[in-house]
């Protein structure tokens, strides 16, 4: 930060510059207020900064360090906008390495008090400014060197704005601790503490560092030892030549030594990751901020070894300040960064060598046969290869079919069993009859008028196989045409004689007699082409063309007749789909329709006014179910011999006593002591179980997480989801299953009485707009 020894003077920064840096920054939240007040601590140099929420920040918001302070002569300018001691003109912004450097955080969180005492100076000062930025009142205040900024009823002077922090403040208080998390990571020499009081009750420790110069006890500080066990350091390599060519950097001139990266990244195995993104912390030049590609990078390459879960990551990038443009945004968050595509092949190529070392692959890179399409190996389990491997020995034909289908998509073990069944009977089609004619496979075309036809032969080689005997004197003659038999237009690919494969008594009568098989050669083709004419009247082409359009205005003249639905019954069309549903159908609607009846044993017809829709029996039961079973089932805890510590973060431990009826309500329960040490006043002494379903700590960080985002809120980890979308499914009515008219009106009034009606718990659509009777009238 900046390091100097004589006084910067607060001044206006001029009015041309102001122009070009301004950003019309608003403190409109929780987080960006707390966040600004750390920032200017940090620029102060401070070593110590503690912030005191009074009810998570609803009712105050207080800052307190021990950096420089505030000289006296600075006193007028603290708040006014477009004043600060960072820098003067435009120019500076190139080489600026504070938090802050507008001049316009403490103007936008006006009205506020202060209290600051200078390095230079015997005694503090109290300082009031009114909601313009005047300095109003200076009072002598006792105070070792260091500032506090405290802030009282914040936006209390915005009643819109206000109502709507108080209403979300929990979420505000969430945001706002993730924000300074990141802080507490990247501030190495900097010990924060930030404390919350509710009432009248006792001030606890929402999060505390230490001060160390590591990062490293900086993010074992904040989230505990257990998260340091399943961290990688992050080891930064040059980019390999392939990941050069896909950022499109081949050739170019390259800047080395540009970046330096340094951090942590979580293991790559299964289970070490976490759910959601909830610990991922970026920097450049250590400025927590939210570089979008670089995020989405990290996860993609994540996901490559571990699938379902998200890293934890805090990462640094260090490059020179004249590369990044850090006045982007109000919070500036968003940076702008030269040779952005050079990072990306660093970080791609670093993250796949240090995962690559700790994971076992089993691969087997299948190379089809020499083609003029690109194919991709593909890695493809070994136990379902054999099975490839054994149906190609039982039938050539129909094996080979089952190999191709790998030379295009990863088939599941349903495919291959369905393929085997399939090359089974394939291989019993063709035992039966050997011997199939080209007529058996040729579709007759539509009969013409004898007279209206003429036959033209010609002869083509063509591709196909034929079977010549070596003897000269087998030979037959030519094919010659037939004047009465009709050729389709595919017979140019379709084979005159098949290859007649030889029984195991004729390949015995081959090797006995020393005798040669028949030889495999291209033959020629006897072709038909039919000329047909047809009969064409422009003047009545002319005559139709009028018809139609008159047909056009007559219907543009009545009236039009509104669409409410127009999505298809298509995958790619689900969310139109649904999104039509949830704005044209009501709760109530679904007690008017009218059952029209069952559709395949697997589908109800009901008929709203004039639209019909097809309903699908099973999943319409199996969503009704599983939200019967999510509002009322309450599962048993299983006590456990010895309470166990579960090492949560402060604010984790805070949600989870703050919501411990909904952690009940899953079977959950807790032993707490307040008193205790942060991340040891939360222990574990029951664990739901239900028959072969176990849960444990992760389930509860997921629940944790969740409430997070709405406490209050009655939810469930996604096992638990997993487990009643199971318990409802087996319940649930069948396809297959016959309904009379009562049972499948049960079913339909069902769907008016749960929350989401729209998709089953796996994802399967429940309902869907068949057609509009009115519509179909009109033609």
């Amino acid at each position: 930060r900046e390091q100097t020894n004589s006084i910067a003077h607060i001044r206006a920064i001029d009015r041309h510059s102001v122009h070009q840096i301004c950003s019309g920054q608003v403190v409109l939240t929780l987080a960006t207020a707390v966040k600004e007040l750390v920032e200017n601590s940090i620029d102060a140099g401070a070593t110590n900064i503690d912030v005191k929420l009074k009810e998570s920040g609803a009712e105050q918001v207080e800052v307190a360090d021990n950096g420089k302070g505030v000289e006296e002569a600075n006193f007028e300018g603290l708040t006014l906008k477009h004043h600060t001691s960072k820098l003067r003109d435009f120019s500076d912004l190139i080489h600026v390495e504070t938090f802050g450097f507008r001049g316009e955080a403490l103007s936008s969180l006006c009205a506020l008090s202060v209290i600051t005492c200078h390095e230079s100076s015997q005694v503090g000062t109290k300082l009031f400014f009114d909601h313009k930025g005047h300095l109003v009142q200076k009072t002598p205040h006792p105070r070792q060197q260091g500032t506090t900024v405290s802030l009282q009823q914040l936006f209390s002077t915005l009643p819109v704005r206000h109502k709507e922090f108080q209403r979300n403040i929990k979420k505000e208080y969430a945001k706002m601790i993730h924000v300074l998390q990141s802080y507490c990571i990247i501030s190495t020499g900097v010990r924060i503490t930030c404390s919350n009081q509710n009432g009248q009750g006792k001030r606890s420790t929402v999060l505390s560092t230490t001060g160390s110069q590591s990062m490293r006890d900086n993010i074992g500080a904040i989230f505990g030892p257990k998260q340091l066990q399943s961290l990688l350091p992050f080891q930064q390599v040059s980019p390999t030549e392939n990941v050069i060519e896909e950022y499109g950097l081949k050739g170019a001139d390259l800047p080395k030594q540009l970046f330096s990266i340094t951090g942590f990244v979580s293991q790559g195995d299964h289970g070490v990751g976490r759910s959601t993104t909830d610990r991922q912390f970026f920097f450049i030049n250590n400025r927590p901020c939210d570089p979008l590609k670089v995020t989405k990078l990290v996860n993609e390459v994540y996901h490559m070894y571990n699938r379902h879960q998200y890293p934890f990551v805090a990462l640094n990038v260090a490059v020179a300040s004249e590369c990044v443009d850090v006045n982007v945004t109000p919070d500036k968050r968003q940076i702008f960064l030269q040779e952005e595509k050079l990072l990306l092949a660093i970080l791609k190529t670093s993250l796949i060598a240090m995962y690559e070392g700790g994971v076992n692959k089993i691969s087997l890179n299948y190379t089809p046969a020499p083609s003029t399409s690109k194919n991709t190996p593909l890695h493809v389990d070994p136990h379902i290869f054999t099975l490839i491997i054994r149906q190609l020995d039982k039938c050539s034909s129909a094996g080979k079919s089952v190999l191709d289908g790998f030379r295009y998509q990863v088939m599941s073990c349903e495919d291959i069993d369905s393929q085997k069944d399939s090359a089974g009977s394939s291989c019993n089609t063709a035992e039966a009859k050997p011997d199939i004619q080209c007529s058996d496979l040729e579709s007759s075309p539509p009969k013409v008028e004898r007279t209206s036809v003429n036959n033209e032969t010609f002869k083509e080689t063509s591709g196909n196989i034929h079977t010549v005997p070596e003897d000269p004197e087998l030979e037959t003659e030519a094919c010659t045409p037939y004047e009465d038999s009709a050729v389709s237009p595919e017979a140019k690919r379709a084979r005159k004689d098949y290859p007649h494969f030889p029984s195991e008594e004729e390949s015995s009568t081959f090797s006995n007699a020393g005798e040669k098989p028949p030889l495999t050669v291209d033959a020629p083709v006897c072709l038909q082409r039919r000329t047909v004419h047809l009969q064409f009247s422009l003047a009545e082409l002319a005559k139709k063309m009028r018809r139609l359009q008159d047909q056009h205005k007559q219907r543009a003249g009545e009236e039009l007749l509104y669409r409410r639905f127009r999505a298809k019954i298509n995958p790619g069309e689900n969310q139109s789909a649904e999104e039509e549903l949830k704005k044209e159908i009501s709760k109530e609607m679904f007690k008017e329709m009218e059952i029209i009846g069952q559709f395949n044993l697997g589908f109800i017809i009901t008929k709203l006014k004039s639209d019909l829709f097809m309903i699908d029996q099973h999943a319409t039961d199996e969503k009704y179910n599983f939200e019967m079973l999510q509002q009322h089932t309450v599962l048993q805890g299983q006590k456990l011999i010895v309470p166990q510590k579960l090492h949560l973060t402060a604010v984790s431990e805070n949600v989870l006593i703050e919501n411990i009826e909904i952690f009940r309500g899953n079977g959950f329960e807790f032993l707490i002591d307040e008193d205790a040490q942060v991340m040891e006043r939360v222990k574990l002494v029951s664990l739901p179980t239900s028959k072969n379903w176990t849960f444990g700590p992760s389930d509860i960080e997921e629940l944790i997480f969740m409430l997070s985002d709405s406490p209050g809120v009655m939810c469930r980890p996604s096992r638990v989801r997993q487990m009643f979308a199971s318990r409802a499914c087996r319940k649930s009515v069948m396809i297959g299953t016959a309904l009379s008219v009562n049972e499948m009106k049960k079913l339909v009034v069902h769907m008016g009485e749960i929350e989401h009606p729209w998709n089953c718990p796996h994802g399967r659509p429940t309902m869907r707009h068949l057609a509009n009777l009115d519509v179909i009238s009109q033609y």
